[in-house]
């Protein structure tokens, strides 16, 4: 009896804390996030999980910089778009910036994008490589503006790995699927192609080890 009112003052505490950060009365604050942001037949302990990684990363879920999609298992994956990732690291106290550089081939076309977060605590900035071969889907968005999305893609991932942001996926990684053998040899080729070009190593392999199998156990949640 005692953990059930307990875990029943929580799930009061975090609602009520959330609805009033942004002026709102409790249960329409529930109502309009359980409305818009995927969280329609959470259950009430889903519903508070996902406000407290929403208030523990300063994220806004009434303007869907979190959102939710449900799991196979019966539970919900907060996800988190490029607005939410970017509130994150500029209220990170050591963010001190981001830069991009873009790798092209011989066409001059693009190949990869390359994320620089700098911190104000650390020498060298934390850097990582995205491959548009490896991230490019057939989504409209894909389609239309591929570099965007790819500069997106690097931002969030650089982010993470600079602040080490766990317990969230941005939307791309909740839609992908396991990479098919064509995919595999375009991304090596791609891989090449940079390393030829900036005559340094392409990417740190562990880093794509962790990423893969980061995304896989996703894939089967």
């Amino acid at each position: 009896m005692t953990t059930q009112i307990a875990n029943t003052q929580d799930r009061k505490s975090i609602l009520l804390s959330m609805a009033t950060r942004f002026g709102m009365e409790p249960a329409a604050f529930e109502q309009t996030v359980r409305a818009t942001c995927g969280c329609d037949k959470a259950t009430k302990e889903q519903f508070a999980a996902f406000l407290l990684v929403a208030n523990e990363y300063g994220l806004n879920p009434v303007t869907k910089e979190i959102y939710a999609f449900p799991t196979r298992g019966g539970g919900i994956q907060p996800i988190v778009g490029i607005d939410g990732w970017m509130t994150m690291a500029n209220n990170h106290p050591a963010y001190d910036g981001i830069t991009f550089v873009d790798r092209l081939g011989d066409d001059g076309q693009l190949l990869a994008i390359t994320a620089q977060v700098h911190r104000k605590d650390r020498s060298h900035p934390v850097e990582v490589t995205e491959y548009l071969a490896e991230c490019k889907q057939g989504t409209d968005p894909w389609k239309k503006w591929p570099a965007r999305m790819l500069r997106h893609k690097a931002a969030i991932q650089a982010i993470r790995y600079a602040f080490g942001f766990s317990g969230i996926v941005d939307p791309d990684e909740a839609d992908r699927m396991r990479p098919s053998v064509n995919v595999a040899v375009n991304v090596q080729q791609a891989r090449q192609q940079v390393a030829r070009i900036t005559h340094v190593d392409a990417v740190d392999s562990d880093v794509e080890h962790f990423d893969a199998a980061e995304i896989e156990a996703e894939a089967r949640a």
